[in-house]
């Protein structure tokens, strides 16, 4: 599966722009500021129904219009079918269609055309907040598992009304522990479903992230990805009744899998804290690697890998493993962005890599 061509219509930077995709590697070249990353951003869309880097689809209207479009088509060499995908917002209403067929529900589209982003950002996920941990993870396992995307917004729809309602009543200084209960017993079989699907997932992707985290380091240390959950030592009744002190007090619910954690840690102790820069790139780089093996193995489609700014971020070593991987055909479809045109030639000609140049903002 690779996505054959693309047009834009105000999206970001982007007034009106078309564009024709290699099967294989294709080199996106321009300036900062060219639409580079905005044009990464496009093609996670047609995937994930939402930006990479904006949390409110508003964000991705260019300036001064009222909507954008996004419309790609992939091809499938299987089948050698092709798919039309689009993904249009306008005045707060998102829509996506396949084949000018509309969804119903956007999760229905989630894990049809795979994508891996890597991205300078990748280093928010060891050193940002749990949130941002629990999304890299959950993203993953929503594009092969589609009950356990639908058990995870039905479970935040609950979360978010219990939440309101725990506000409600302490700015009533009022508390009714029979409301809440009535959801509480929607949320616990959720909230346990989620658990067991993460602690599934942690253990079969761990040994693809510990090969991964090996080839692209000097493989000296011990690295580990560990689960967190008030659930791993608690029942969910008796972490709801734990922290309903907590709750009345604060306003907000202090017990469940939204306040779920991945601890990483190299030989023991905490990357963000312990690791050099070198190994948290390491780190980062091979989750995201294993991200790529794991959603293969799983849907036997390779994911389209866009790979933002790495020759910047990344060192000749970490560079060298992952070109010496697509040179191998270990990926499918590759979007690789750059400022330096000449550079990007000369390493994907060096390690034999069959690719398209496209330079942004000439």
């Amino acid at each position: 599966m690779f996505l054959k061509s693309l047009k834009l219509t105000n999206f970001k930077s982007y007034e009106e722009a078309e564009f024709t995709f290699d099967e294989n590697v294709n080199g996106i070249v321009g300036r900062n500021g060219s639409g580079k990353t905005n044009l990464l951003d496009a093609i996670y869309y047609l995937s994930f129904c939402k930006s990479y880097f904006s949390a409110q689809d508003v964000f991705s209207v260019r300036f001064d219009t009222d909507f954008f479009a996004i419309h790609g088509e992939f091809h499938n060499t299987e089948t050698q079918n092709n798919t039309q995908v689009s993904c249009t917002y306008k005045n707060g209403h998102k829509s996506m269609r396949a084949n000018k067929k509309e969804y119903s529900r956007l999760s229905a589209h989630i894990g049809l055309f795979p994508v891996v982003m890597v991205s300078p950002y990748d280093s928010d996920i060891i050193h940002g907040g749990s949130e941002l941990r629990r999304k890299f993870f959950d993203t993953i396992i929503s594009q092969f598992d589609a009950e356990y995307l639908q058990q995870l917004i039905s479970y935040r729809k609950l979360l978010m009304q219990r939440n309101a309602l725990l506000k409600q009543m302490f700015e009533n200084h009022k508390m009714d522990a029979s409301i809440c209960q009535i959801l509480d017993e929607q949320m616990i079989p959720l909230g346990n479903f989620i658990f067991t699907r993460r602690q599934d997932f942690i253990q079969n992707i761990s040994p693809i992230f510990h090969k991964h985290y090996r080839q692209l380091s000097d493989g000296q240390e011990e690295v580990e990805i560990q689960y967190q959950s008030g659930l791993l030592t608690s029942t969910y009744p008796e972490g709801l009744q734990s922290a309903s002190v907590a709750d009345a007090r604060s306003g907000f619910s202090n017990f469940g899998v939204h306040k779920d954690d991945f601890l990483f840690l190299i030989n023991g102790q905490p990357v963000k804290r312990y690791g050099s820069q070198g190994q948290q790139k390491s780190y980062s780089l091979a989750l995201r690697l294993a991200q790529f093996d794991y959603s293969y193995e799983r849907k036997k489609i390779k994911p389209i890998l866009l790979l933002d700014d790495i020759f910047d971020k990344l060192d000749r070593t970490r560079i060298s493993e992952l070109l010496g991987m697509v040179g191998k055909d270990h990926f499918g479809q590759v979007f690789i962005s750059d400022t330096d045109e000449h550079r990007v030639k000369q390493i994907l000609t060096e390690y034999g890599i069959q690719h398209q140049i496209l330079a942004i903002g000439r």
